[in-house]
């Protein structure tokens, strides 16, 4: 076991980067004879070691690719752990027999993690999904050289050495251009004359609309007409069950109602249901 690599293990980025980025960075470089060795140790006898110290011997590598990457705000030590999980499967999948060194085929497995890392997390919304898409919001930011907009012969430009339509260009720029705004009102009052610039004061509240309002109020009042249309098309018996069963603050049972008609229970039950029946058919019509 490599002594020079203990100091590390019990280190994350997060903790303290700039004493992670030292660590790193004080562990040798391995000769291309070493690389070779423990590549093929691994890639043929499964030692988890010779894994561990081709990782840890190209950590400062994952530093390095990390920082050409801060112009998107997002913090260094994430970026450096996602690109650590890239340089993991890198090793894993690592075979000695191609001919190249481990740098040169890590570095694509790096990059993918800390770009599907910052397309997750550069905004609430995403800004690119496809796989063309992914490749024309990294190129064109590297294209835009100041935070001004392409002009139209930057854009053909832009489109035509990316291999993309005028349009997408402009679609992504926009994209680019654009930042999230918290939607409601920040609960810190100090600064009230930002405080209206919230999106939640910019929706339309229906409740209030004049429409709505004159709407809902003819729909009750018809509603009411019509109950009381219903209500006085009922024969006597029909509504003092319906007034007893339903308005009534102490309502009567059925057997109370069969003895004061002198019916069955069932009977009242019957006429209850014929009676609710019409004034449906009526408040519906």
């Amino acid at each position: 076991m490599n002594n020079t690599l203990k100091p590390v293990d019990q280190m994350v980025p997060g903790a303290n980067l700039a004493a992670y980025v030292n660590a790193v960075s004080s562990i040798p470089l391995l000769s291309a004879e070493r690389e070779r060795e423990l590549a093929e140790d691994l890639y043929y006898n499964d030692n988890l070691e010779a894994a561990r110290e081709l990782v840890m011997s190209h950590l400062r590598f994952v530093v390095h690719i990390a920082r050409s990457y801060n112009g998107y705000g997002l913090a260094e030590a994430d970026l450096i752990q996602e690109g650590n999980v890239g340089l993991m499967k890198a090793v894993k999948r690592f075979n000695p027999e191609k001919g190249v060194r481990l740098v040169s085929f890590a570095v694509h497995w790096i990059k993918a993690e800390m770009h599907e890392f910052i397309l997750r997390n550069w905004r609430i919304v995403k800004v690119a999904t496809t796989k063309a898409q992914r490749k024309l919001f990294f190129n064109l930011r590297g294209a835009k050289k100041s935070l001004a907009w392409l002009t139209a012969e930057e854009t053909e430009a832009v489109a035509a050495d990316l291999g993309v339509d005028v349009t997408e260009v402009q679609r992504m720029e926009g994209r680019l251009s654009s930042r999230d705004v918290a939607f409601d009102a920040p609960t810190d009052t100090s600064d009230d004359e930002d405080a209206w610039q919230a999106p939640q004061y910019y929706l339309e509240d229906k409740r209030y609309d004049p429409a709505v309002e004159v709407e809902s109020s003819e729909y009750q009042e018809n509603s009411e007409a019509a109950l009381h249309s219903a209500l006085s098309d009922l024969d006597e018996r029909s509504r003092d069950i319906l007034a007893q069963r339903w308005l009534a603050e102490e309502k009567a049972t059925l057997h109370e109602l069969a003895d004061k008609y002198g019916v069955s229970a069932e009977r009242i039950r019957q006429l209850e249901q014929n009676a609710m029946k019409k004034l449906r058919t009526a408040i519906a019509a």
